[in-house]
């Protein structure tokens, strides 16, 4: 079979990889030759950021394995693939740990005022301004899978009341007061001082946080978005920050990625912008690979695959490796 990965990888990646596939091929496309290679893959492992021919690849019928080295799927869940028998495999729940610790950083960045202290600091202004606190405050996490949960958990410590929301509302953890089904979005914003989104893009996320739902919310509130970026209509979001109708936003991800020169986002006092970084780790390349192998060990083994992606979902079905 011939394996092509494409994530970033050292040498000593490529050897795990051959050593879980004995006698099989492993190409390292990178991202500037996976439009090409994909077309004469058996098992693809990665993440493609460019354009990539999958309607072609599942038309020539050769691709018998997807295993994507992020959580979200967007990149590959396209309609030829969706409809086909390859199975889809997820990164889902590796990376928890890492996105947890950027949202916490957005978090403290807005509560305690940073960006305000950051332009004084540059005038060399030292002048006490108002912050805020985050104990006893109502948290509410839009997506409780494997990302929702261990930011659940590093919430804890800070004595929060701990809201989620969920489509499938299973297994609540002591520490979350409710964890509810994913049509009581409105009630948990409607409660939150802060509202953090980590639901997968699909078609039912597309701008689930519009302007509607953002009246919603406290003008008080604070946004904190390490999901994707077309979950928040970016637009209405614009306008209920610079209308004080909302007090904060903290965004990893946006729209339209790199965010535009000319986006009003730039300008908005209230907003912390950092690009698409939640899941960044000095140990990512690591732990990607370790797994990956774990997993090309199964499939062709003939095992049951982890992480194993509904594709109409558009994430796993079951428990995420890393939960």
């Amino acid at each position: 079979m011939r394996i092509v990965t494409c994530y970033p990888v050292e040498s000593r990646h490529l050897e795990l990889l051959a050593a879980a596939a004995p006698g099989h091929e492993i190409v390292d496309a990178g991202q500037e030759r996976i439009a090409t290679e994909l077309l004469d893959a058996d098992v693809f492992l990665g993440h493609a950021k460019v354009p990539v021919p999958w309607d072609a690849a599942v038309a020539q019928g050769r691709l018998r394995w997807i295993q994507s080295s992020a959580a979200g799927m967007d990149h590959c869940l396209v309609p030829s693939v969706i409809a086909s028998d390859i199975p889809v495999t997820s990164a889902s729940g590796l990376f928890a740990d890492p996105v947890a610790e950027q949202t916490m950083a957005l978090l403290f960045g807005l509560l305690r005022g940073l960006p305000t202290f950051f332009r004084a600091q540059g005038k060399r202004e030292y002048i006490r301004r108002p912050t805020r606190d985050l104990h006893g405050a109502t948290v509410g996490i839009i997506g409780f899978g494997g990302n929702g949960r261990r930011i659940a958990e590093t919430l804890v410590p800070f004595r929060v009341r701990l809201l989620a929301t969920d489509l499938f509302p299973e297994d609540r953890p002591a520490h979350v007061e409710q964890l509810l089904p994913a049509d009581q979005l409105d009630h948990v914003l409607e409660q939150s001082d802060v509202v953090i989104l980590c639901v997968p893009l699909n078609e039912d996320t597309h701008h689930l946080i519009d302007a509607g739902r953002l009246d919603r919310m406290k003008r008080s509130a604070l946004l904190v978005n390490v999901a994707r970026g077309p979950v928040v209509d970016e637009a209405a979001l614009v306008d209920a920050l610079a209308a004080g109708r909302l007090a904060g936003a903290g965004l990893d991800v946006a729209e339209v990625e790199p965010l535009p020169a000319d986006s009003p986002l730039w300008n908005l006092s209230q907003v912390i912008i950092t690009p698409h970084v939640g899941a960044q780790s000095a140990r990512r390349a690591d732990v990607t690979t370790a797994f990956l192998a774990r997993n090309l060990r199964r499939f062709l083994a003939g095992q049951p695959l982890l992480n194993l992606v509904d594709k109409r979902l558009g994430f796993p079905r079951h428990r995420a490796v890393g939960d």
